[in-house]
């Protein structure tokens, strides 16, 4: 694995020369996840993941961005830390210019925080705009495959520190985990019939959806290896990628 912030520019530079084309972004968030996991869950998915990705699949790895789209979780639980959505937006596309500078033309986010998702999908549209031979993906983690997709949903369909995400942190990161709150900290989902989205305070009595008491490591482990298989293999997909068609974004048609 090649981490982008223990090279040199001198390094950087003969990585692209020799071939080097793409890199990998983990975003994920600080915001509360209830009384038995630490505000960091999210970041502490997308760097594990994306850290085995870029050593399965040689790919150059940026840090991981710790900051995310967490205004829906309010101001009701301490501990969030939440950049407005077009703050986000402006920093992916500040950080897409840079990665293009450095000789970059494929990028993969990698974002493991579900409201990420919007401010990112903007990001995208504006870097593929200015950029003609930038390709660019975001990819959520929850949903990277029927498989990954079907546990994070198990418990909950607005889910948030809930099975999915307490088991993970019992297999890969155990100080992120209260275990003796585990099983008081369950909640139900109180969104199912809803016709307006609404901020975690109205729809969460502690900041938890889902069935964090049904977690164990076994099954944390097992999503793991999950998530890490199916994201290297849409990375692995998008290396060898081209464009279906070569016209240019800028050039009109020829009348």
């Amino acid at each position: 694995m090649t981490q982008w912030y223990y090279q040199t520019w001198e390094e950087i530079q003969q990585l692209v020369q020799n071939g080097a084309r793409a890199v990998i972004l983990p975003v994920g968030a600080t915001e509360q996840h209830g009384p038995h996991l630490g505000c960091g869950v999210d970041t502490s998915i997308a760097d594990a993941v994306c850290r085995a990705v870029a050593r399965k699949t040689a790919t150059l790895l940026l840090p991981t961005l710790p900051y995310g789209c967490s205004i829906g979780h309010s101001r009701r639980w301490p501990g969030t830390i939440a950049p407005q959505p077009k703050t986000l937006i402006d920093v992916i596309k500040d950080m897409g210019d840079w990665v293009y500078a450095s000789g970059l033309r494929k990028l993969f986010i990698v974002n493991a925080h579900v409201t990420n998702a919007a401010p990112l999908r903007c990001a995208l549209e504006m870097l593929r705009a200015e950029h003609d031979d930038l390709m660019v993906a975001v990819i959520n983690t929850p949903e990277l495959s029927q498989r990954v997709r079907q546990a994070h949903f198990a418990d909950a369909e607005d889910w948030h520190a809930n099975d999915a995400e307490t088991s993970l942190m019992l297999a890969q990161d155990l100080a992120m985990v209260r275990p003796e709150k585990c099983s008081a900290s369950d909640d139900q989902d109180r969104t199912t019939d809803s016709v307006f989205s609404h901020p975690v305070n109205r729809t969460s009595s502690n900041g938890v959806t889902g069935y964090p008491s049904r977690a164990d490591a076994g099954k944390g482990h097992q999503l793991f290896e999950w998530m890490v298989e199916d994201l290297a293999a849409l990375i692995e997909r998008g290396l060898s990628e081209q464009p279906p068609l070569s016209a240019s974004y800028f050039e009109p048609v020829n009348q």
